[in-house]
């Protein structure tokens, strides 16, 4: 047997876990690697494969450990590929993947009235139990003359990127308005989302018609209590 002294390195890294790669990388460059951060430019060419492959071996192990006959049970012989598909493609791709690309236009036109987009559904899973967390997301714009101005689509987009992560509510609004701010640098913005938690559902209470709401205020709309009124008197009510 070839003693790990003697193999080229080459040989050493195929033996290496893809996601010990990466988060080597992470380490080296000081980055975190929460559960809502986007981990994108740290994962090379091809890994996201190696990783889905990763993924299911390891939830293959946890089904085993669940005493579950996936090679004798029709309904669950495939559940750990199908499960790393979900959390890798699908439910948490918001960490894995660049945030979309967004065509930004100059406000020619001198916008400077309230807009607001919504409702945005958007689907994401708590980070302490990874239930579900389905709700709407309303956005509120006032730009001004340098605002950058981007389609109404493209919210849409950059609120399921944030949102494609393990996320504490809380948190999640506080990403996507950093996020817009950046790129459109608006007068004032207004977050509201309104969202279940099927961790209360599934677990502990067993409550599914409870809600969160949490907003977001920044600029014009935290010091224009009119402002701030006009838009939250816009915003649906749920009955």
């Amino acid at each position: 047997m070839q003693s790990q002294s003697t193999m080229n390195p080459v040989e050493i890294d195929e033996g290496i876990p893809v996601s010990v790669k990466i988060r080597e990388r992470l380490r080296a460059a000081r980055k975190r690697y929460h559960a809502n951060d986007n981990i994108a430019e740290f994962v090379e060419p091809g890994e996201l494969d190696q990783l889905l492959d990763e993924v299911e071996d390891k939830m293959k192990a946890v089904l085993n450990s669940l005493v579950i006959d996936t090679e004798r049970d029709h309904n669950t012989d495939q559940t750990a590929r199908r499960v790393a598909k979900l959390y890798l493609n699908e439910v948490f791709r918001g960490r894995y993947v660049s945030a979309p690309d967004i065509t930004e236009f100059p406000n020619a036109e001198h916008l400077n009235e309230l807009m607001i987009v919504g409702p945005i559904t958007v689907r994401s899973a708590c980070s302490h139990h990874l239930c579900p967390v389905i709700g709407q997301i309303w956005i509120g714009v006032l730009p001004n003359e340098h605002t950058n101005v981007i389609g109404l689509s493209k919210y849409a987009r950059l609120a399921e990127w944030v949102m494609g992560r393990p996320q504490i509510q809380e948190e999640a609004v506080v990403q996507l308005a950093d996020l817009i701010q950046q790129k459109t640098q608006p007068d004032g913005l207004a977050i509201v989302m309104e969202a279940t938690h099927f961790c209360m559902g599934w677990r502990g209470v067993k409550d599914l018609d409870s809600r969160m709401i949490n907003s977001v205020m920044r600029g014009s709309f935290l010091k224009d209590p009119n402002l701030r009124r006009e838009f939250l008197s816009l915003i649906p009510k749920k009955e």
